[in-house]
């Protein structure tokens, strides 16, 4: 039901309630600022009920399927773990709900209004709120606002693909798949992608038999060389098949399941088909006409480096415009945006220099330059890899696929000057790219970083150690 509001008048209206919405709606309420929130289903968005939050939970499952299926390693006499996803689910949804209701306290306590129903923009920064879908007839009648601002932050969906309609049961996308109650068998993973590959390592470490097809020629495209190389070979060695550079033609339901035919003349059965290709900006019924706001070919709010569009105003931020589509990028650009509203010193994101993590087993993370893409911008450069097989704490976890790679570019006399990239691949490593994040964005060198003290034993000192190297002194790497 839309909420009825003791004043109609806002310093900033936030359409959109998930990361990039949220995020907005906190900083500007910290600064003071009078702001309302417009949100058609549950504050959080996607992230937190259908996205990062639930797929990395289910990620945490197959860690825990992988600890005690080795546990015997360790002298532990577990067996073999059986997996039933019915409690697994059960356990998403409690995580979900109880990071739900802290964000909804903090809200309220903070002084946000928020109003539950489907937001759009009119000319004069006024915002006009419909009833939700299914809000039933108890809804209360449309309701008008306005900001002195206004930011969209509607986020993003699953994009589709032609001969693949999603019914939820047999064609998925990331958002059904994320409610399944039951495993598939087998599982064809339409994209190679980030969201692709943590699917593709998730079926796979529970129990399903997992194919991936990807259109580009090799997995995780963006993702450094040597990366993708050990990501590749681990999905090979657990029986991941993996075609890249095919392109998907159809499916031909057979009853439980379907065929799905791609590339040559090739097919593949399976139980269930996810498609994640990516996902598009929510924009559909957004603009009222005579706002002024400007959307590219494909639908995204086109801003300027302070996420201001080219309504006077009107702001922009998160999956909605065409950056990176990261919850904490939104977070980024919402706080960006504030600051710019109220003239204080911002510093515009940037995109080239944002952290990724991805939660495939083995996981990914990296800030900056590939190698390729160092190369290519005319750098010359200065490399070095530690593998995490030379690791003591990898080691004792029995966790060793993997390596850091730290890339700098060359001084004039062939030292290593300034960081301009660092990408992992192994165990936990997105607990671990905070050092390398900063190196990079303070274009700190070797020299300076490699002072730091690494503790023994830890998975961090990888960092340390190939950093180091870069010196031309290195411990344990050459």
């Amino acid at each position: 039901m839309i909420r009825t509001a003791e004043t109609t008048e806002f310093d900033v209206v936030v359409i959109g309630g998930g990361p990039g919405g949220y995020a907005t709606a906190l900083y500007g309420a910290a600064a003071g600022l009078r702001v309302a929130v417009v949100e058609r289903d549950k504050v959080g968005g996607t992230c937190l009920h259908r996205g990062c939050v639930p797929a990395k939970e289910f990620l945490e499952t197959a860690s825990v399927v992988r600890t005690v299926a080795s546990a015997k390693e360790f002298g532990v006499q577990a067996g073999q773990p059986v997996v039933d996803f019915a409690v697994s689910q059960g356990r998403k949804q409690k995580v979900v709900d109880q990071l739900f209701k802290g964000l909804a306290g903090l809200m309220k306590g903070r002084g946000i209004v928020t109003f539950n129903g489907v937001g759009t923009l009119l000319p004069g920064r006024r915002v006009r709120i419909d009833p939700a879908p299914g809000a039933g007839e108890g809804a209360t009648q449309p309701l008008e606002i306005t900001g002195r601002n206004v930011v969209l932050a509607t986020g993003s969906v699953p994009r589709t693909i032609p001969g693949f309609d999603v019914e939820g049961r047999v064609v998925m996308t990331s958002d059904e798949v994320l409610a399944l109650d039951t495993l598939p068998a087998s599982v064809a993973v339409i994209g190679g992608g980030a969201i692709g590959c943590e699917f593709a390592s998730m079926f796979s470490d529970l129990g399903s038999q997992v194919t991936v097809l990807e259109a580009l020629p090799s997995l995780l495209t963006g993702c450094d060389n040597d990366v993708v190389g050990v990501v590749a070979r681990s999905f090979r060695k657990r029986g991941i098949n993996v075609h890249n550079g095919v392109t998907v033609h159809g499916h031909s339901p057979n009853g439980a399941g379907t065929t799905v035919s791609f590339g040559d003349g090739e097919s593949v059965t399976v139980d269930a088909v996810v498609v994640s290709v990516g996902r598009r900006p929510l924009t559909e019924g957004l603009l009222a006409e005579g706002t002024n706001v400007t959307l590219d070919e494909r639908g995204f709010v086109i801003v300027d480096e302070y996420q201001r569009s080219a309504a006077e105003g009107v702001w922009a931020v998160g999956d909605v415009v065409n950056t990176p589509q990261l919850a904490h990028v939104g977070f980024a650009e919402g706080i960006l945006a504030i600051k710019a509203m109220l003239g204080e010193a911002a510093l515009p994101v940037d995109y080239s220099r944002v952290p990724w993590a991805i939660y495939c087993h083995p996981e990914v993370a990296f800030a900056g330059l590939t190698e390729a893409q160092a190369k290519e911008a005319g750098l010359d450069v200065v490399v070095k890899k530690d593998p995490f097989g030379g690791n003591s704490r990898a080691r004792i976890v029995g966790e060793t696929e993997g390596l850091v790679k730290v890339i700098a570019e060359r001084l004039p006399d062939g030292r290593a000057g300034r960081i301009v990239g660092v990408h992992m691949v192994g165990p936990w490593v997105t607990e671990q790219l905070g050092q390398g994040y900063m190196a990079v964005n303070w274009e700190a060198t070797p020299e300076e970083i490699g002072q730091f003290i690494q503790p023994h034993p830890t998975l961090s000192e990888a960092f340390g150690e190939t950093v180091l190297a870069l010196t031309g002194r290195g411990l344990h790497v050459g």
